[in-house]
């Protein structure tokens, strides 16, 4: 669904944009967000290079046959062709897919194109972070976007049952470099974007339990490894502190940043406002069934909740329905608590078995015979079924079926965003103005991801759509900020001259 404006700048196309050889120009970049690709202006002997994830790979796959039939030669990245290569040969026309990170083996394969010698399946593996490629935002089109993306780190240590992030990107935290990172922000800042989500699969990536159960192992070398990952994050967040202070940063945390006070002060310091908080579940039994029983539960977690409302941090707590210990108490027992809380947004999304992960393991395991098929495309493939007629739960569950699920999940939804209840949230901002915005805001997420992912009807579908795009430009306008184009980056001659000692004395260690 294309909206003409999009809340945040996909990354990766600038990433892929930077890691782009010059030899080959200035790639043309379209975000179907946006609008869909113009296929008149597509030429054979073109190359595409089309990223996909596994919500959107159906689109993809009719994008790359489309244009491999204009003569393009058609190369699939992301997250789902490094799950599932062969998809893309047998559904997208395909001539090459790429698993893994794009940073650095996105030019071997523009290499080889021009050579007349493409593989088959490239391998980019998982790039180190001093590899990791700064985004070519030079390139993005004026006025689309409410807020810009910067990443910081790639891998989480966690290992949830629900998500895949820990198998495609690594347990193991790359972190980039304090100066690439605020290098990237400041160029935002310059072009007028304020508000900028820190892109992270996990921006805590190393929590104080991780240290004192090293140092109870006695495990010196991890022990100074932890603490050394723990120190370059108060390092970026204290030169974030030095920017300017109208900048407002979202990110994506674990629960257990809650117990970090030092952590939670320096995020505030740095502008970090917001945070996106799995807390999944509200009991101890449902957090087992996630694998994420490092969690608190109950009061606890109300406690743990409102510690991060006390440093300055709002959180967008996001919970999920249609687990096994799930009853139907859980609902509003999910929705007291968010309110009880105080999280500012929130998100309640029905389980959902996503490619990759321990739950979609367990669950294609779980069909004894043949899965069950929907117009001859197996449900264990369920993102190949057209999205009108894809099923809406996929797991069963053992007291409730789908339509009740979808009615209660809707219901909280409809719940914590009741007109009231926003405004009463509002109060976290100041001036009318801004409560404003945040109760324009709270509407547009509503639209944004509720209506659109529970609902049944196209005509409902269709309605929460033009909702969305009603409220997408308005809204765009309230993150909009006037350009700072003289902004110097923080401690700019002092930092440029320590990188470059460093960077000598990597070179000296290497020649000796």
């Amino acid at each position: 669904m294309s909206f003409g404006t999009a809340v945040i700048t996909p990354r990766w196309l600038y990433v892929l944009a930077a890691a782009t050889p010059e030899g080959f120009g200035d790639p043309v970049i379209w975000d179907e967000t946006l609008e869909q690709i113009d296929l008149g202006k597509v030429l054979p002997g073109d190359v595409a290079g089309i990223g996909i994830h596994t919500g959107n790979a159906l689109r993809g796959y009719a994008l790359g046959r489309e244009l491999r039939a204009k003569g393009v030669t058609v190369v699939f990245g992301g997250i789902h062709p490094t799950l599932y290569p062969e998809e893309a040969f047998d559904l997208g026309g395909a001539h090459a897919a790429v698993k893994g990170d794009g940073d650095v083996i996105w030019a071997q394969v523009l290499k080889d194109i021009a050579a007349g010698s493409l593989g088959r399946i490239y391998d980019g593996g998982r790039v180190a972070a001093e590899d990791f490629k700064q985004a070519r935002w030079d390139l993005m089109p004026d006025n689309s976007y409410m807020w810009a993306s910067v990443q910081t780190v790639r891998g989480c240590p966690k290992h949830c049952s629900f998500c895949s992030v820990w198998r495609t990107d690594g347990q193991k935290p790359r972190q980039r470099s304090t100066d690439a990172v605020v290098s990237e922000i400041v160029e935002l800042r310059r072009k007028g974007f304020r508000f900028i989500a820190l892109a992270d699969d996990n921006f805590y990536p190393v929590s104080l339990t991780d240290i004192r159960l090293a140092e109870r192992q006695k495990n010196e070398a991890r022990v100074s490894q932890l603490r050394a990952i723990r120190a370059e994050r108060f390092e970026l967040m204290e030169q974030m502190s030095k920017l300017p202070k109208d900048m407002v940063f979202f990110t994506q945390i674990t629960m257990e940043a809650a117990e970090d006070s030092a952590f939670l002060n320096a995020m505030r310091n740095a502008n970090i406002k917001g945070a996106l908080v799995g807390v999944e579940a509200v009991t101890p039994e449902g957090l087992k069934d996630v694998f994420k029983d490092f969690n608190a539960s109950g009061d606890e977690l109300i406690k743990r909740l409102q510690t991060f409302k006390e440093h300055g941090v709002h959180v967008l707590g996001s919970f999920i329905f249609g687990l096994p210990s799930d009853r139907e108490n859980t609902f509003a027992a999910t929705c007291d608590l968010a309110e009880k809380a105080g999280v500012t947004f929130a998100q309640f999304v029905m389980l959902t078995p996503f490619a990759g992960t321990v739950d979609f393991e367990h669950w294609e395991k779980s069909f004894k015979g043949a899965p069950p098929k929907v117009n001859d495309i197996p449900l264990t493939r369920y993102w190949l079924i057209p999205q009108d007629q894809r099923p809406k739960m996929f797991m069963p569950h053992p007291t409730m079926g789908s339509d009740e699920m979808r009615a209660r999940t809707q219901a909280v939804w409809d719940r914590f965003y009741n007109l009231a209840n926003i405004w009463k949230r509002s109060g976290c901002v100041k001036s009318v103005k801004s409560r404003l915005a945040f109760v324009l805001i709270s509407k547009l997420y509503r639209q944004m991801y509720a209506s659109t992912g529970i609902a049944t009807d196209s005509a409902r579908k269709a309605r929460a759509n033009n909702w969305a795009r009603m409220l997408l430009k308005p809204c765009r306008r309230l993150f909009q900020a006037k350009p700072m184009p003289e902004l110097e980056i923080p401690d700019g001659e002092q930092r440029a001259a320590a990188l470059a000692a460093r960077q000598s004395e990597r070179l000296l260690r290497v020649l000796g």
